[in-house]
């Protein structure tokens, strides 16, 4: 329990942080939020699923280091999202919707085409981090193309103190780094926990990959989310989310695949079940995020609702209970049809008045 408390603090003083921290920095090198929190937020949110992820490749515990990266993409989008959105609806940049969405499609159906053969080899890492190389790249071409914001107006719209009683950029980057690493640190503490308890009630390596660790990887980057969306900053919530799935898909899976002493093995039940599942919690984010370019509540609670589907699913498969036929009967044949025509409807409302917005001007 002292352990358990101990992450939590840990969690919400490193996230609080580095939130404060990103928004300073982006001021200074005056590029916009969105960019610090696909890069470096992110990146520092997925350093504890890039730990556990090498540890069960050396430990040759492979289900945990696969089954977590995907489950942690899963809890990212459809809860980490979700509650962001139920705190203030979350405004999304377009820059999202033309770049980093098709992106995270792309990387999300780049691992289920090199897993299908139930493993990842040495050349498939090489392939998801030039890919993950490539996204950077095109991310730096963004940035120099960014907004410059006004001088003397930080990205809260709030003004910044005079330059003599500001700590310098690289300050800022220091309590990153100082935010990153409570969060490390947290999440690790959450993460012993949490296995601890999974280990005792018997979980398979899959399921705990799956749910507790791919949830205890997933809590930074949820508490740095949340405390952006209390602050207002819309553009580091959304950002962290895509960025660090993008970096655990191309950049933990790829370097682990790399380094790994045999290839990572990828059971059937990932390929038949939560990859699809996966690829198609990325495909669900354009529509949602291209109708209005903003996450509602509604959407939020959406959200939640298809993870709480999704973690009974998984969890009554495993045990065998027969809710687990009736719960996937009822996604193939009721949950996802009305899903998909309300997306395409919203979205083809969504460009409809986009259409009629441009030939007024």
């Amino acid at each position: 329990m002292v352990q358990l408390v101990s992450g939590l603090i840990l969690l919400v003083a490193g996230a609080e942080l580095l939130v404060r921290a990103a928004v300073r920095l982006a001021a200074r090198l005056h590029v916009r939020p969105l960019i610090i929190g696909l890069t470096i937020v992110a990146l520092g949110s997925s350093a504890p699923q890039m730990a556990v992820s090498l540890q069960a490749t050396l430990a040759e515990n492979t289900d945990i280091a696969v089954g977590s990266v995907i489950g942690s993409s899963i809890f990212n989008i459809l809860v980490t999202l979700g509650l962001s959105a139920l705190i203030i609806p979350l405004r999304v940049s377009r820059q999202l919707v033309r770049l980093d969405i098709p992106l995270m499609i792309g990387a999300s159906l780049l691992v289920f085409v090199l897993a299908y053969n139930e493993e990842l080899t040495p050349v498939d890492g090489l392939i998801l981090l030039a890919a993950l190389l490539l996204y950077l790249g095109l991310l730096l071409r963004q940035s120099r193309h960014s907004a410059r914001p006004q001088a003397g107006v930080d990205h809260t719209g709030q003004g910044l103190p005079a330059a003599s009683s500001n700590p310098p950029w690289v300050s800022s980057l220091l309590s990153m780094l100082l935010g990153l690493g409570l969060l490390a640190f947290a999440g690790h503490l959450l993460l012993q926990a949490a296995v601890e308890v999974a280990s005792d009630l018997g979980l398979s390596e899959r399921i705990i990959g799956l749910t507790v660790i791919a949830v205890g990887t997933s809590l930074p980057a949820l508490a740095t989310s949340l405390i952006a969306a209390l602050r207002g900053q819309r553009d580091i919530a959304v950002g962290n989310v895509i960025g660090s799935n993008l970096f655990n898909l191309l950049g933990v899976l790829g370097f682990t695949a790399l380094v790994a002493p045999m290839p990572l093995s990828v059971s059937p039940n990932a390929l038949d079940f939560d990859l699809p599942v996966m690829l198609g919690v990325a495909v669900l984010c354009l529509p949602v995020f291209y109708s209005g370019y903003r996450v509602t509540r509604a959407e939020g609670l959406l959200f939640l609702g298809l993870y709480l589907a999704y973690g009974l699913h998984v969890v009554s498969f495993t045990t065998g209970m027969p809710l687990a036929g009736k719960l996937e009967n009822l996604m193939l044949f009721f949950v996802l049809p009305a899903l998909v025509a309300f997306l395409l409807f919203s979205s083809l409302r969504a460009w409809r008045r986009q259409h009629k917005k441009g030939e007024a001007q």
